[in-house]
């Protein structure tokens, strides 16, 4: 298996579990935030396609989805380069979406992009320095596995979330 092979299987299986999520979810438990202030699903959702989305245009040189209409779309009241991280409460109860729809295409527009990336993807470009300011420098490898990492652990979140009883 090529290295950009296992990168778009991973991807592949990150949106798979996106979609997942949002299948027989109702608007109302997706803004349910367990124990009155946990995170709710649509904000972990939201967060997930954010990171990815920031996070591979970092690596391949290219605008965002979220540029490409997506921020107007939303209309949060977050600056246009937000991603959720280090959100307080109140900004993750800011985090509302109408259409659960929205939320799954716009990770649609970002998969895209990112499987444009991840397409062509070999061991020199995993090897690629990043980002100097980490001792050892981040390679572009090792952000993909962050990415991979980071999308998994909230996609759990939600699913989890979504199944807890009253959601």
């Amino acid at each position: 298996m090529e290295t950009s092979e296992l990168l778009v299987d991973s991807f592949e299986r990150i949106r798979e579990l996106y979609v997942a999520t949002v299948d027989d979810l109702d608007p109302e438990a997706a803004h349910r935030r367990p124990a009155g202030v946990g995170n709710p699903v649509v904000w972990l959702l939201w967060h997930a396609a954010r990171v990815q989305d920031d996070h591979v245009a970092g690596l391949s040189g290219m605008k965002q989805a979220w540029h490409d209409g997506w921020a107007e779309r939303f209309a949060l009241p977050f600056d246009m380069d937000d991603i959720g991280y280090g959100h307080s409460s109140e900004e993750v109860a800011a985090v509302r979406v109408e259409r659960l729809q929205d939320l799954v295409d716009y990770h649609q527009a970002v998969h895209q992009l990112c499987l444009a990336y991840v397409e062509g993807v070999d061991a020199a470009e995993l090897d690629r320095v990043v980002d100097r300011r980490w001792k050892p420098p981040v390679t572009a490898g090792v952000r993909l596995v962050s990415i991979l990492g980071d999308c998994l652990q909230h996609l759990g979140q939600a699913a989890y979330v979504k199944g807890l009883p009253g959601s």
